[in-house]
């Protein structure tokens, strides 16, 4: 099967290359309010930013950069089909203006945001990250009373576009090739990830990309794309980045849309796909071998064996499972082109 993967080089306040209810799944990870790295970025979008900032108003900077973001999401609203998924993965940040500290509670302003434009909200992950730092508090240290918690979670918040969820045919192909398996399903749709590190981030950033410490591991978008999307769909990411959503629309044989202001990253992507075909067949092969090790160590039944691979499974939804990886990507003028091969057995 072929897909693909449009990368736009413009702000994603104006969607303007996407029709009303044109994608399915949105997934992205923005630039985080309060967080100093994206003060000049908000600044550059609206002015009132940098105003906010040098008066020591933490209160109306923030609101102002939450302003940024919701035009965002009018055209999230507009652009996403009736019963689609928003999956948005925010942190709240903690920042000193004016002599005064406090933490900047993006998760539940952005859940307002979705709420006030008509999406039910649905259960949320905290997706818990590792850190290695041996001095996590802040503040006085070991004695009280003025220690604070350190943030060591991120919010992955996840909306419906209406109240009714999406309606397939009887037996959809699409939708049951796109099937899971069981253990994903107790392991994805738990409400803390604490197993998602750096390990499998994705194919290497490209060269010339700027720092990016905001940007997310692989696994987020992957699972994220498995779980709420089926076999050729289009996944967008209003905040592109250095295009690891797209690398999972990729590796899960969806289409994509990335928005992404930085030219220079939009032309570096190529460079992180010299080794995506390989990259895509190593990360299905491995659910699969994860999923082989479930079975010889699981202590129960099986009543089920999988259509397209030697393997028995729990559900009878997971028989037609398929995985897939790329076997060749080529440039166009508006991004990518990419063939897939389903994994064989």
């Amino acid at each position: 099967m072929e897909t693909t993967h449009r990368v736009v080089a413009d702000d994603a306040r104006d969607l303007a290359a996407l029709d009303d209810d044109s994608v399915e799944l949105v997934v992205t990870s923005p630039p985080y309010p309060m967080v100093e790295m994206w003060d000049d970025l908000f600044a550059d979008a609206d002015p009132a930013v940098a105003d906010a900032l040098d008066d020591g108003d933490g209160e109306r900077a923030y609101e102002a950069m939450h302003g940024v973001l919701d035009a965002v999401w009018d055209e999230v609203e507009r652009v996403l089909v009736p019963g689609g998924i928003a999956c948005v993965d925010v942190g709240d940040a903690t920042r000193t203006i004016a002599d005064s500290f406090r933490v900047y509670r993006n998760h539940a302003r952005v859940a307002d945001a979705f709420c006030e434009r008509g999406f039910d909200p649905l259960p949320e992950v905290l997706w818990r990250k590792p850190t290695n730092s041996a001095t996590k508090f802040m503040g006085s240290g070991t004695l009280p009373p003025n220690a604070y918690v350190t943030l060591e979670h991120e919010h992955v918040l996840v909306f419906r576009n209406g109240p009714e969820s999406r309606s397939f045919p009887p037996n959809d192909p699409d939708r049951y090739a796109s099937a899971y398996f069981w253990e994903e399903r107790n392991t994805w749709f738990s409400d803390v990830w604490t197993d998602v590190t750096g390990t499998r981030q994705g194919l290497p950033a490209a060269r010339g990309a700027r720092e990016r410490s905001a940007a997310y591991p692989f696994e987020i978008p992957y699972r994220l794309v498995h779980m709420f999307s089926v076999r050729g769909d289009t996944v967008l990411d209003p905040f592109w980045g250095t295009g690891t959503t797209t690398l999972a629309a990729m590796a899960g044989a969806r289409d994509s849309v990335g928005y992404e202001l930085d030219e220079g990253l939009v032309a570096a992507f190529a460079d992180r796909l010299t080794d995506v075909e390989a990259f895509t067949e190593r990360v299905a092969r491995e659910r699969l071998e994860r999923h082989r090790e479930f079975v010889s160590e699981f202590d129960g039944e099986f009543a089920y064996d999988a259509t397209h691979y030697d393997v028995p499974v729990k559900t009878k939804r997971e028989r037609d499972l398929l995985l897939y990886s790329v076997r060749d990507v080529a440039e166009t003028e508006w991004g990518y082109r990419t063939r897939h091969d389903p994994v064989e057995r």
